[in-house]
Formats: structure tokens, sequence, C-alpha cells
């Protein structure tokens, strides 16, 4: 289970690559523009495995000289939230990459307390028990946030 926490000094870029692919091939599955802002903010996202809210990726973006207002940073993350290519952490009003945009899953959202990184898994029997729970009840899940806080592998080493 410990892999859910990359190594912190593994290569981002290769996660980046691999995410936006995924990203490019679901939007175009979805006939949806991915725009260049929208890419970027994507791509800001991706830069670490720690979720990242709406004025830190408007302070990137406008640190790498792109005049950029809230609400264009709030309409690419709508975006990006939509097609289910990023999560929103509620607790934290931040996001992080999802690397499963293509499937609908309801996930579990690990968050490392100590040093912010976020892993998300999906252990469809916890998801089979919500979804029975919303039945019982007569419920139609719209969205589902599952958060978990304590400490990932490495923090815990120390």
């Amino acid at each position: 289970m410990t892999d859910l926490f990359p190594d912190k000094g593994h290569d981002h870029d290769r996660c980046i690559d691999s995410a936006l692919h995924q990203a490019q091939t679901v939007a175009e599955a979805n006939n949806a523009r991915f725009t260049d802002m929208r890419r970027r903010v994507f791509t800001l996202i991706w830069q670490s495995h720690k979720a990242i809210t709406a004025y830190e990726l408007l302070d990137a973006l406008q640190a790498e000289g792109v005049r950029a207002q809230p609400p264009t940073v709030y309409r690419a993350l709508e975006f990006l939230v939509g097609l289910r290519l990023i999560h929103r952490i509620e607790s934290l009003n931040a996001y992080f990459g999802c690397d499963m945009p293509d499937c609908e899953h309801l996930g579990q959202y690990f968050i490392c307390r100590k040093c912010g990184r976020v892993a998300e898994a999906v252990n469809e029997d916890m998801s089979r028990a919500v979804r029975a729970a919303a039945g019982i009840v007569g419920f139609k899940i719209e969205a589902t946030t599952i958060e978990i806080k304590g400490l990932c592998h490495d923090c815990a080493a120390h």
C-alpha cells in the first residue's frame, strides 16, 4: 500500500507527462477543449502530490507572468473537476490530480498532516458499502469525499 505515496524524490515529470496524456484523451472523448490555461492549471496541480488551493495556483501563474484573475482559475478548476481530471479535497479547499479520470469511482483520499501529500485509493468494498447505505435511505449520490488524515509512510518513519 505504500506505493500510493510516491517517494518524495521521484521524477514528477513522468507523472505530469502521463497525466497530461490522459487528460488530453479524456477531454477529446468528451469533446471538450483543453485550453492552454486549463493545461497550465492542470500541470501546476500535478507538480507535486500535494493538494493545492486556487489562490496558490493563482500565485504560481502570476509568478510565471500569466495575467490570471481568480475567476479564470476557478473556471479552469471547474472544468478539470467536471471531467474528473482532478479532485477537490473539501476540508482543505484544495485540489489534486486524479490518476483514474477515465473511470467513475468513489475514491478515498489519504492526506498526510505533516508533509501535505495526498494519495487516492479505491476500495471497492468501501464503495459498495457507501452505495448500499445510500440505496437503503433512497439517496442519489452526486459526489463522495472520504478523507482520511494521518501520516504517510515517510513521515510516520521519522
